[in-house]
């Protein structure tokens, strides 16, 4: 429709992905499930279906600006928005949510992360459709939650208050019981025994209008700051407009900052595929493994006694050779050879402890 938008959030640094993901480099801009396009193509593509071209917006950060006009050359300058720090998603949404105004306040708008897997497209864009229905009609702040196939503490949650479940268009909707960040195994068994939690795939639609009162009510000072931009955005101002007020917002997320306070979410429950596939464990899981579970991607390989692991190596002419490893990483790429047990915690103490050492440049 002429008034829907979509926000793509493409300013992570993808650091659980390392060393096939890299600062200057960032996931989102690769092509790790092997695909043809990196995930920020996929993204695009994905919504390009159904949102116009030109009503698509990338936020990412400034220094990722000719990564995106490389991969995306049809996307111009006015929609890429470009982020002088991280500071979450809060500020991220709040930046194209005011941007939009200025042109277009009438709008309702998708926001989607920039790096998240997803296999059923058709069955994300049903569901799509139907949350940019309600959202043009109604003032809520809608989230699409992911039936949990497994316990998982990666993933956020959300529960749904199953006693008021109503429908758009065939598609099940509930308001919102509570957010909860990455639990620990016990409490994500619980979860999913419940039936009442669904995985939070960081996926909205709202209509302007809606997200901007709620953030005025519990963000007010994002708020402020972003809405003194009136009569800057879109003009030769904005970047330096922009770099000031993220030199003085805080770094908040949106669903700790607006969601988890909010009266006005509504989850729609739904199955398309989804992991935000943010780590190698993640990886691992979704990626198709030999009969002894291995997950590999090594052009030349010799492996004998191996099982459990992930072993990628982007040499086409060195050999991997490896006897007797069960549950390892092995990802050896053009400047880094990792070799870690294949957990979440260990990987990301290989990365805070590279980042403390002089070897900080490889990160």
């Amino acid at each position: 429709m002429r008034n829907h938008y979509c926000i793509i959030m493409a300013g992570g640094i993808g650091s659980r992905f390392w060393p096939v993901s890299r600062n200057a480099k960032p996931k989102q801009f690769l092509d790790i499930l092997g695909m043809g396009r990196s995930f920020l193509q996929m993204t695009y593509d994905r919504f390009a279906q159904f949102i116009p071209k030109e009503h698509i917006l990338i936020v990412t950060g400034h220094q990722y600006k000719d990564l995106v006009k490389e991969q995306l050359p049809e996307v111009s300058d006015d929609r890429i928005l470009l982020e002088p720090f991280r500071k979450n998603t809060g500020p991220c949404i709040a930046y194209a949510t005011y941007k939009l105004m200025e042109k277009d306040p009438g709008a309702s708008v998708v926001v989607a992360p920039s790096d998240h897997l997803i296999l059923n497209d058709g069955e994300l864009l049903r569901n799509i459709e139907a949350a940019l229905e309600l959202a043009d009609r109604e003032e809520v702040l809608i989230t699409l939650g992911v039936t949990p196939t497994r316990p998982e503490t990666n993933f956020g949650y959300i529960q749904a208050n199953k006693a008021k479940p109503t429908q758009i268009k065939g598609h099940v909707v509930y308001e919102v019981k509570t957010f909860t960040e990455k639990p620990n195994m016990e409490l994500a068994k619980v979860f999913v025994d419940s039936g009442e939690f669904y995985w939070n795939s960081g996926l909205f639609v709202w209509s302007l209008k809606a997200i901007d009162k709620e953030m005025s009510r519990l963000l007010p000072d994002i708020y402020t700051l972003f809405r003194n931009g009136k009569g800057i955005y879109y003009t030769t101002e904005e970047q330096a407009f922009i770099n000031n007020v993220y030199a003085e917002c805080k770094g908040i997320s949106i669903d700790y900052g607006v969601l988890e306070k909010s009266k006005k979410v509504r989850m729609f429950a739904a199955n398309f595929g989804w992991s935000d596939l943010g780590t190698w464990e993640s990886y691992y899981i979704q990626k198709e493994k030999d009969s002894s579970g291995n997950v590999i991607d090594a052009p030349v390989n010799f492996l004998k006694d191996v099982t459990d692991c992930v072993v990628i190596s982007q040499d086409k002419n060195k050999l991997i050779a490896i006897k007797e490893l069960k549950d390892y990483l092995v990802i050896n790429t053009p400047d880094v050879l990792m070799i870690c047990p294949r957990n979440e915690k260990t990987v990301k103490q290989v990365i805070t402890d590279i980042s403390l050492s002089k070897e900080e440049k490889f990160l």
